[in-house]
């Protein structure tokens, strides 16, 4: 009862509240396809990447709200102070896909000392949830992370979208191609002299090229897992059939 008061004094029992019911809605949605544990699973994934955001953020000082998932869609956390500087945007930005490519890798390992095929599974479906969130155009990780290097490479993730939908046919990635639009036409328009643009984008070449490598090198290990685990599903599935 002392803590259930100390939450309505902070004002956070709605937020917990939130998070809580919107991971319990997802996990109920995604049960209804794939089965109760694996539900539970795939939003622990989620919840671990998102809270690599919100870690992130509160780190660097900004002030940011709880996780609020949406089933099939994923979850987002609300930066309610904006990052002031195009670095701030690419650390809490990647944040996200590096904890969140920890907990696929605990996943991947739990198998490995189990033989759990239900871990086999989410190891996959968290390193290809990651990867997908590098597509280097925001609202995309990729694309936050991506624009202290210059927004101008989001131009590169516009084909990515149009060739993921003819590869996997799927109304997410309308959504998503329509939320990245405005993104893509920025990237088209920017101008790097643009007071407003100097004084958010500026950035030593040195950090570029560490972020640089920070997300080729993450994203790099994320496609190899993705190949490896999804080749290691399809023996288990064919070792099943024969």
């Amino acid at each position: 009862m002392k803590a259930l008061l100390a939450l309505l004094a902070a004002g956070k029992l709605g937020k917990v509240l939130l998070t809580g019911g919107t991971m319990i809605l997802s996990v109920f949605a995604y049960a209804l396809i794939y089965g109760i544990w694996y539900a539970v699973g795939l939003v622990l994934l989620i919840f671990v990447h998102e809270m690599g955001h919100f870690l992130a953020a509160r780190q660097r000082g900004l002030a940011v709200g709880a996780p609020t998932f949406i089933p099939f869609v994923g979850a987002w956390i609300e930066l309610k102070d904006l990052p002031h500087d195009v670095e701030t945007e690419a650390w809490v930005g990647l944040a996200g896909p590096l904890l969140g490519s920890a907990g696929a890798l605990a996943c991947y390992y739990a198998y490995r000392a189990t033989g759990e095929p239900l871990l086999l599974a989410l190891a996959y479906a968290g390193f290809f949830l990651n990867l997908f969130n590098l597509i280097p155009v925001s609202p995309f990780d990729g694309g936050r992370i991506t624009a202290v290097i210059s927004p101008r490479v989001w131009l590169l993730g516009a084909p990515l979208l149009v060739g993921l939908f003819f590869w996997r046919p799927s109304p997410l990635l309308i959504l998503m191609a329509v939320l990245a639009a405005p993104h893509v036409w920025k990237a088209f328009k920017f101008d790097p002299r643009a007071p407003e643009n100097a004084a958010y984008y500026t950035v030593a070449p040195a950090k570029r090229l560490e972020y640089a490598a920070y997300y080729l090198v993450l994203a790099a290990f994320l496609a190899v897992m993705c190949f490896d685990v999804h080749e290691m599903l399809e023996q288990m599935h064919s070792r099943r059939e024969s």
